[in-house]
């Protein structure tokens, strides 16, 4: 059911935008709290010295497609990589106020905010068919076997976008990157830290061979 819902969604907005990119537009995409924001800061804070997302305990704090024009970047030989950088907001199949609630928000907050992050799952799929490569941001603390996670990985590969997986927070002992190595072989995987700054730098020297 989970599958089939994702599915849905995504065969939904398979448009042909190829046509319309001006410029090279990579995407942050995955579930919700994997670091997506975290990555878009550390990426924009190295490079253009502000931040670019609001992050928060609170999942789906990002519910709409925020983008950043022009982020330059620039590796050891001096090569320069220039690029639109695409938050997305995080995809989940299903998203229950009630978890808002939970976490503090008053009713009135969490039904807003539940169908703020709704339509921000589908903006962040009408999207995808608009990146030309994208980087799949995973907790490496959580099973990667996931069925939002697989189908994520599943369209981009049907699509045939270039992906790197970031398998992030390496910093929490739980965490596993050979677990999602083993998930999804058929894409290059890099270990990092965005909150701390662990392995961004060849996190950087992937976005070279990734965005072509």
């Amino acid at each position: 059911m989970v599958k089939a819902f994702l599915k849905g969604l995504f065969k939904r907005f398979s448009f042909n935008l190829l046509n319309k990119r001006n410029h090279v537009k990579l995407g942050l995409y995955g579930p919700p709290n994997g670091g997506k924001s975290t990555i878009a800061n550390r990426i924009c804070q190295d490079w253009l010295g502000q931040e670019m997302s609001t992050v928060s305990h609170i999942a789906h704090e990002t519910r709409e497609i925020n983008i950043k024009e022009q982020v330059s970047i620039k590796n050891k030989k001096g090569k320069q990589l220039t690029f639109s950088l695409v938050d997305t907001p995080g995809i989940a199949t299903k998203i229950d106020y009630e978890e808002f609630i939970r976490k503090g928000l008053t009713k009135t907050e969490a039904k807003k905010r539940a169908k703020e992050a709704t339509k921000g799952v589908i903006d962040a799929i009408k999207w995808l068919d608009n990146m030309d490569s994208v980087v799949v941001v995973l907790d490496a603390t959580k099973d990667p076997y996931s069925q939002v996670n697989i189908t994520i990985i599943g369209n981009l590969q049907a699509r045939n976008i270039p992906v790197l997986i970031a398998a992030n927070k390496t910093d929490l002992k739980k965490a596993s990157i050979e677990t999602v190595k083993a998930a999804f072989p058929q894409y290059p995987v890099i270990g990092m830290s965005a909150k701390y700054g662990k392995n961004v730098e060849d996190f950087y020297e992937q976005l070279f061979k990734l965005v072509k």
